[in-house]
Order: C-alpha cells, then structure tokens, then sequence
C-alpha cells in the first residue's frame, strides 16, 4: 500500500452511500444464508435480506449484542467452514465467556488495508517505524497495529505491553517515528522517563495513536505538552474487526473518520434501540459489510458517542467516545463517567492523571470515591487538592464524592487498558440507584 490516499477516502458522498448499500445487502445474504443464529433472529424479527432496498431500511432488522456471540461461542457465528478460518482472536473472557472471533485471508488483507489508511491518516508514512506497545495475542490491538504498519511500509518494533523499562530504553535505542499505546500506559511510559532523569521531549516520537479505551481532549494535551508529539485517536473492537474502525487525521484532530466503506455505522437510544439522527449522542451501532468469516449484522457496540459530517475524508467521523452505556455510574440518581472525572482532574494542577473510581455502598446509598495521584510526591496540601477535585465534581456533575490523594505511583499501573471503575457493592442488589 502506498502512502497516498484511497480513492474511496475523497469520492463523492453519493459513490460512497451507492457502494455502501451494494456491500449491504451482500453482508445481509451471507449472513442469513451462512450463519443459523441470523436466519433465526432475521426470521424472527420478519425480515429478509431481499427487504434491504436502501440503507434506511436496515433499521428494520435486529441488533447484535455480545450475549450473542457467547451464547454463540464458539464458533457459531462463522460464516464459513472451519478450514477457510485462518486466524482466531478473543475477548479475555474475564466477565463471562470470552467472544470469539475470525478471520479468512481475505479477512486480514482488509484488516491490514484499514489499518495502515489509520496510520496514514494519523501521520505515518512509509519508512517510518513504528513502536508497538498493545498486546501480541487473543488481544486484537498488537497484531492489527503490526501486520497495518506492515502494509503501509513502515518499520515495525513489536514491543508489546508490559516492561516499562525497556520500553523508554527501546524508545531512546531505536528512535521510532509512531508509538501505538492505549492513554494510559502512555502515561506510565511518560512517569519512566522521568523516573529515570530522561525528558520525553527529546525522542524521536512524532506521533502517538491512542486506542482501546475512553481519553479527553485535556488528555491529550497532557501527553502532547509532555513529548512534544501528536496524539491522535484510533477506534476498533474485535467483534468488528479489531483497531482500525475509524481513525481521528492529524490535520485536523477533529474527531474520527470511519471507514464507512468497510463498516456501516448507525448511532441508536440505549433504552429504545431506534436510530438517533447524525449530531445526537447515543449508543453506536456497526454492521460489517465485506467480513467474510464473521459478519456483524447491527451490533450494539456500547460505546457512546455522535456521529457528524466527514473533514478531511469523505467518510462520517465518530466524535470522541465519552464512555460506554455499562461504565456508566448513577451515583444518587446523577449518571457519571470516568471521562468527566479525568477531565476535572486535568484542571487541578498538583494532581496526576492516574486515577481510579471507587464505588461502595455502607449503607442504603452508593458512595463515589475517586481516588488520585499528586504529580510530586514531595507536595503539600493534600487536603487542598481534594478539596479542590470535590468542588469541581459538585459544580460540574452535580454529585457529592470522596476524594482520596495518594503519592505518586500510589494506583496500580495499566499495561494495557486502565481500571477505573472498581464496584464494591454487594452483589445481587440493584446497582447505581438510591
């Protein structure tokens, strides 16, 4: 793949939505044909593939949810025969049955296309190399970020999570052009170099594409003031593909295109399921149009967000994820995000962006502690800095919380994506109302 720009990427509106709907009602014929969970639902539901006359109309067919692909596990919701298969990832499995997915050849091609026009878009070029450090594995992150950097003809180190010496080592060794990181490790890496007397700003890095969890526009100017770099969002999930559904453009940092050629997106209400007009902020919804081994028919991502017009591509652009319908906390009838906390931390200067929220339930009520690092562990006034976190959450949120400061390094560290929420409360009750 060269590092010029995909036809498709500046085509026409008109183009794009007429093979939008040719890819459609494919996907919709082969997984009704291929795949018994959808001829079941569609069935079901009273629809065909054949109904399917304009993209308006898929609307009409049921959504996809992750109990699905469990219920399905493991491999129910492949399209063709085990022998055309020729990768497998999953989930981690650490909440219930891990979802299982695959990939044909064709599969991979078009999974190392939409990553490396990521890496373009977010400034990379052939020549480049590129320091990988999302897990090598089940995880989709490592491999998608490797075999795409690959295919746009970039030099790849495959340094993989973890061992946060080496990695400001190899950063310093090998001067790599792009790092690939969830925010939060970032973060750990940027604490290392200090650690170690080292100042971020003089590496090599240019660019940094952050993915696999929720980050602020005041986390972003955290680690771009520290490196001196870009930072630039990159989205994926692998009931979808993996990374590389959308990607935000350097030259405009203005939220992230989607590769809508590859992935139909819709933004629905949570509670009802109907499709929400482009602007409105709902739960996003993809469906696959050229997978092979495993389309995804109207699968309900959780992951909140709009949907606008498109910038520096054709495609749409997905605005910044704010979190996820099931992280989302009702503390005394307020909703919260992890989100909103690290972006009123950000404005509280002494304090770090290592935090956690903590959830507990003493009595009949939840209880909201978020808990925080200081940026020096020589610094006074804790009680101060809390104070200050408390009074931002109460004015801006509108709920009253906890807060804890604790030293520098005093919260575990994230090798991948970060804990923020850990829910103490009892088990079996109801869980975020009064």
């Amino acid at each position: 793949m060269s590092d010029q720009l995909d036809r498709i990427e500046t085509a026409s509106v008109d183009e794009l939505r007429d093979l939008q709907l040719q890819r459609l009602r494919w996907s919709l014929r082969h997984a009704y044909d291929n795949v018994p969970f959808y001829r079941q639902k569609f069935d079901a539901a009273g629809v065909h593939p054949d109904d399917c006359r304009s993209l308006a109309d898929l609307a009409r067919f049921p959504h996809t949810t992750k109990q699905d692909l469990r219920d399905n596990y493991p491999y129910g919701m492949f399209a063709v025969p085990r022998e055309r298969i020729a990768r497998i990832h999953a989930s981690s499995g650490t909440t219930g049955r891990p979802t299982v997915v695959g990939y044909t050849k064709g599969d991979l091609d078009t999974w190392a296309d939409v990553m490396a026009r990521s890496i373009r878009a977010a400034g990379g070029r052939p020549g480049h190399r590129v320091h990988v450090a999302y897990g090598y594995g089940l995880f989709t992150g490592g491999l998608g970020a490797h075999y795409g950097a690959e295919r746009l003809g970039c030099s790849v180190i495959p340094v993989s999570g973890g061992m946060t010496e080496r990695q400001v080592r190899l950063i310093v060794d090998f001067e790599p052009d792009i790092i690939m990181v969830t925010p939060s490790y970032m973060l750990t890496i940027l604490d290392e170099f200090e650690r170690q007397g080292l100042d971020p700003k003089g590496t090599s890095l240019k660019v940094g594409v952050f993915g696999a969890e929720p980050w602020t526009e005041d986390m972003r100017r955290e680690v771009e003031d520290r490196l001196g770099m870009d930072a630039v969002d990159i989205y994926g999930l692998s009931e979808v593909i993996g990374p590389g559904v959308s990607q935000e453009c350097v030259e405009t940092k203005d939220g992230l295109h989607i590769w809508e050629d590859h992935f139909y997106p819709e933004v629905i209400d949570p509670s009802f399921g109907t499709v929400l007009p482009d602007g409105e902020l709902g739960e996003l919804v993809f469906t696959s149009l050229t997978k092979e081994a495993m389309p995804i028919i109207r699968y309900r991502t959780r992951d909140l967000t709009r949907l606008l017009p498109g910038t520096a591509r054709t495609m749409r652009r997905m605005a910044r994820v704010t979190g996820r319908s099931d992280d989302m906390m009702i503390v005394r009838g307020v909703n919260v995000f992890p989100t909103q906390i690290e972006e009123l931390i950000l404005r509280v200067p002494g304090l770090a962006p290592h935090y956690q929220c903590v959830l507990d339930r003493p009595g009949r009520l939840d209880e909201l502690t978020v808990r925080v690092e200081t940026r020096d562990e020589h610094v006074e006034g804790r009680d101060g800095l809390a104070a200050a976190l408390r009074d931002l959450v109460k004015h801006n949120v509108g709920v009253s919380v906890r807060v804890e400061v604790v030293p520098p390094a005093g919260l575990e560290r994230s090798i991948g994506k970060a804990r923020r929420i850990v829910d103490n409360r009892p088990r079996g009750e109801p869980q975020g109302v009064d």
